[in-house]
């Protein structure tokens, strides 16, 4: 079969090779899926440059979530066990942890859904305690993880603040749902949020990108706001300044999602079943910019780790290469 692995640590579309290797074999409590596809992330960047928090013996495949057919023929979302990441033809999951992908959803949608938004709705819900009419604040909303809890905020009844870089990711922001999009290239982030909230700022604070993001946020937070820690996107780890956070009354929460995998799984099943219901009412959809064709998987994990793209990028191994296509 074929399979993108990665032989040393640098820049995806560098460190990237296509291989033909043997299909991986799944052990006690594990089961062998074909691959129908597989979302790429902005962890699939770090694994590549070896800057992840898990760093898997070289050589390995990248790919973190995946929507899979199971050898009996159902179709199931994983997150499949590295080093045999998901940018393959098939992959190995452990069976306890492989979810029933949504009917609602396309193979595409469904590979989306997993990690982003659960992410989402642990960040969301069981980490800021977001409630009804208080108002949400998006850090790169337009982008996979961003548009993911621009759709839960919403879902939650709360007011959502996106902010986008450029023209054409405000507008995307804006088409999720966002009630205001600030664009962080030509508005000031902090004047803008206190103005669109009476001066008492964001009651809540979604951050996957860290650095600057974070620092305007501090200034822009509500009193007794939350500003949840997703990730640092942006290459830069802030060191929050904790005499502000005791001044202003407000929580700086972590969320790392994968931890829950290990402490509480259970609450990972509660959480799907309430997303598949929210997808089966159409209330989320995870945002496919692009379906991509396996031979150009590395080109893929490059953009996202840019930050060029809007939504995710999916990989589709039954996508021949000369028909990629773009999501409308």
């Amino acid at each position: 079969m074929q399979a993108w692995r990665v032989h040393r640590n640098g820049e995806p579309a560098e460190v990237m090779r296509l291989d033909e290797v043997d299909r991986p074999t799944p052990g006690d409590g594990q089961l062998l899926l074909k691959v129908l596809a597989a979302d790429v992330n902005f962890p699939d960047a770090l694994l590549c440059r070896g800057r992840y928090q898990v760093r898997p013996p070289l050589p390995f495949t990248p790919g973190v979530e995946v929507c899979g057919e199971t050898p009996d023929g159902r179709r199931v979302i994983a997150t499949p066990a590295l080093p045999d990441g998901g940018l393959a033809e098939y992959v190995v999951a452990d069976e306890a942890a492989v979810l029933p992908a949504p009917d609602a959803l396309d193979d595409a949608e469904a590979a989306a859904l997993h990690i982003g938004y659960q992410t989402g709705w642990f960040g969301l819900h069981r980490r800021a305690h977001l409630q009804a009419g208080e108002t949400l604040l998006v850090h790169a909303a337009a982008g996979g993880v961003g548009s993911a809890a621009v759709q839960l905020g919403k879902a939650a009844g709360a007011t959502v603040i996106g902010v986008a870089g450029g023209r054409n990711k405000a507008r995307v922001a804006e088409e999720l749902g966002c009630d205001h999009v600030i664009d962080r290239r030509t508005d000031d982030i902090v004047t803008a949020v206190k103005d669109l909230t009476g001066g008492r700022g964001a009651d809540v604070v979604y951050d996957p990108v860290g650095g600057d993001a974070y620092t305007k946020s501090a200034k822009c937070v509500a009193f007794e706001g939350r500003i949840l820690v997703i990730g640092f996107a942006s290459g830069t780890i802030p060191a929050p300044a904790l005499n502000h956070a005791l001044v202003k009354n407000y929580s700086i929460v972590g969320l790392h999602w994968g931890l829950y995998n290990q402490k509480d799984p259970a609450a990972i099943l509660r959480c799907h079943q309430e997303l598949t219901e929210l997808a089966a009412k159409g209330v989320v959809k995870p945002l496919i910019s692009e379906r991509v064709p396996m031979a150009d998987a590395a080109s893929a994990v490059q953009r996202v780790a840019d930050g060029t793209t809007t939504g995710r990028l999916v990989v589709i191994p039954g996508l021949a290469a000369a028909s990629g296509e773009s999501a409308p």
